[in-house]
Formats: C-alpha cells, sequence, structure tokens
C-alpha cells in the first residue's frame, strides 16, 4: 500500500516540477459600477445596454428594485463578438472642394 505524503493541511505534496492541479476556474461577479468601470463606461450606458439585449446580466431576486450582476467572461465574450462601430469608410472630399 502506497503512503501519501501530505502538508499540515492535509493537500497532498507535490513532487518538484511537478504541475499543479489548479482549481477550477470561478467566475466573477461584478456590480453594474464596477462592471461599467471594467467597459470604462457609464453605469447608465451598462444598464441601457442591459434593458436592450446587448450585454447579458443577472438580476437577483428578492429586492423591490432590479439590482444587477455581471460575470467579467460574460463582458469579455460581448467586447469580442461585434465590432463597436459599425460605420462605413468616411467620405474622402477631392481637391476640386478644398480649393474653394
Amino acid at each position: 500500500m502506497a503512503t501519501e505524503n501530505k502538508s499540515e493541511s492535509g493537500r497532498a505534496l507535490q513532487p518538484v516540477g511537478s504541475p499543479e492541479l489548479k482549481e477550477p476556474c470561478v467566475s466573477e461577479w461584478l456590480t453594474a459600477a464596477e462592471a461599467a468601470e471594467y467597459l470604462r463606461v457609464k453605469t447608465r450606458s451598462l444598464l441601457l445596454w442591459v434593458r436592450q439585449g446587448k450585454i447579458q446580466a443577472y438580476a437577483l431576486s428578492g429586492t423591490k428594485r432590479r439590482i444587477w450582476r455581471f460575470r467579467r467572461e460574460d463582458l469579455d465574450a460581448t467586447l469580442l463578438s461585434k465590432p463597436v462601430l459599425t460605420s462605413g469608410p468616411l467620405p474622402v472630399r477631392s481637391e476640386h472642394w478644398r480649393a474653394q
């Protein structure tokens, strides 16, 4: 029967140079103010985007007013999914118009 070396906390010790097992990724929850700061926009703009369905948000239940929470990974996914500006190329004036 093999014996395991354990630390004082009871966790198994890893040999030097062996890859450590990482804890499962826990999503980071942000308030509306924190999410707006992360996106560098005003809180009102962020909440408008929530109402328009542009950003995924989660409403907390049991409160009179809507209190929203945001996951950082959802904000990142939203930013990477669509371009921010969807305008066409800017018109260029010809030399004729510049001379006048």
